[in-house]
Parts: structure tokens; sequence; C-alpha cells
């Protein structure tokens, strides 16, 4: 599959991005995932489509001019507005996972003219949620561990305020090792300036529901935060929630079922 990688100069930031194929156009992106999380399933789709991924402003490929400066989702969906005019194949369907189903939103808000569908997948938006102060105090939580030295007591912490269980040998395999140092990188900003405007993001409901949205939810994310906070956006928006396999991260894990769900709204 042939595929271009490229970069586009916005404002405060450098951001790397992939384009394959060829056809309408669909952006996949994700928050703080940058585009490699979303090779298999970019592939897959574009057999038949023209396929934008990118790394988010501050992450892996995409630097930012003030290492100091947060990452909004108004400045993210700025971002994408401008890879999708770049990209000159839109309006496109767009779909965002985790952080990147915030940055979605945000650009379904002022940016409508550039998209057809707008799937966020799991937006963590958990002021969303009655018991946001708590939620918001375990968040605080994890980002002191990580800041003091402990990232994998961090991401430990994380995932019971997320509601995941893995067993302890996946753990191991896939967070107990020691990161790399642009890993580590990415962790310190997410931490440090995307996690607080993500998911203390506040939508405009009277304008989404205007806007073709739809929530996504992981068919095996039962009980977990995002399966909460999705719920919680869908309930506000007058829309029911499409389930879609696999977990937070069905879109990584099982590529193919995930293309084959999200080609119902391509």
């Amino acid at each position: 599959m042939s595929q271009i990688a490229g970069t586009l100069r916005v404002p405060g930031a450098e951001l790397y991005h992939e384009i394959r194929g060829h056809g309408p156009l669909v952006v996949l992106v994700g928050a703080p995932m940058d585009a490699r999380s979303f090779t298999p399933l970019a592939e897959l789709l574009a057999t038949d489509h023209t396929v934008l991924t990118t790394d988010p402003r501050g992450i892996n490929r995409s630097p930012v001019d003030d290492p100091d400066q947060d990452s909004t989702p108004e400045m993210r969906a700025d971002d994408l507005a401008r890879l999708i005019e770049q990209a000159d194949a839109g309006p496109a369907v767009v779909l965002g996972s985790s952080g990147g189903a915030v940055s979605v939103l945000a650009l379904a808000q002022a940016r409508p003219d550039l998209v057809t569908t707008v799937i966020a997948h799991e937006p963590p938006l958990s002021d969303l949620l009655p018991d946001a102060d708590r939620i918001r105090a375990q968040g605080e939580e994890v980002i002191a561990t990580h800041f003091a030295g402990d990232p994998v007591g961090a991401m430990r912490k994380f995932l019971v305020m997320a509601g995941i269980h893995l067993p302890e040998p996946v753990f191991q395999q896939f967070f107990a090792q020691e990161p790399s140092p642009q890993d580590r990188a990415d962790a310190d900003f997410q931490y440090a300036h995307m996690y607080r405007p993500t998911t203390r993001w506040t939508p405009d409901f009277d304008v989404l529901r205007t806007r073709p949205v739809v929530v996504g939810i992981g068919a095996e994310s039962a009980g977990q935060l995002c399966e909460r906070t999705s719920e919680a956006l869908a309930k506000e928006l007058g829309i029911e929630p499409v389930r879609f396999p696999g977990d937070h991260t069905g879109f990584a894990g099982d590529p193919v079922a995930f293309a084959a769900r999200l080609r119902d709204f391509l």
C-alpha cells in the first residue's frame, strides 16, 4: 500500500502525518496515541479510501515550539482542520479515539464544513460524570506519581482509575519495561500538558446536537470509565451510542473487525 509521510507547519507545531490510498477521505486520530497505533486499520481502509493519520502536537514526531504550552482540544481541532485542508480530499469521515475523540468533537464544533461524520470513540470526558471530583483527584494522583519518578506505579493507578483490569503478565509485558527516551518524553507531555485540558473539556452540546456525531464504545469496555463518559456524552446529545469491536483500543487489538464496523459509517 502506497504511503506518503510528511510534515505540516501549523501555529506552534510541526505536524507529522501519513497519507495512504485513494478515494474518499478518512481521518484516524488519537491523543496521546500517535499514528503508529492506527497503521493496521489505516492499511485496511486504504484499499478504497484516502486515509490520513497523524502524531498529535507534542507527541513523537510532531514537535512543538513551546514545550510548556498545553495541548487543548481546540488547538488539536485546528491542527486537524489544516491537515484535512492540505489533503484536499475532504470533507472527511473522522474517527478519534480516547483523547483523539475529544479532538474530533472540537473539530465538529468548529469546522462542520470539513466533516461528513465524526466518530468519537470512548472520549474520556470525565467532567460529565457525577463523581467528576473524585476522578479529578485520582488523575492528579496519577500525574504526581509519574513525575515523582514512578511511571510504572502511575500506570497502575491510571488503570485502576480507568476501570481497566489487566492480568499481571500482560501488565509486565506492556507497561513494566524501561521506556525509550521518546516514550518517556511523550508520557511527560501527556501528563503535564494534554491530560487535564482533554478530560476537563466542556462540549457545546447545543452545537454538537446539530452535527453528524457518532459516539462509539468498545464492546468489551463494560464497566470502564470511558464507557461511562461515552454514555454520558451520548445522553447529552440525545443519541444512542454505537458498539465497536474490542475495548478502548479495539482499533489496534482487532483492526479487521474494527474496520468492518467502521465501514458501516463510510
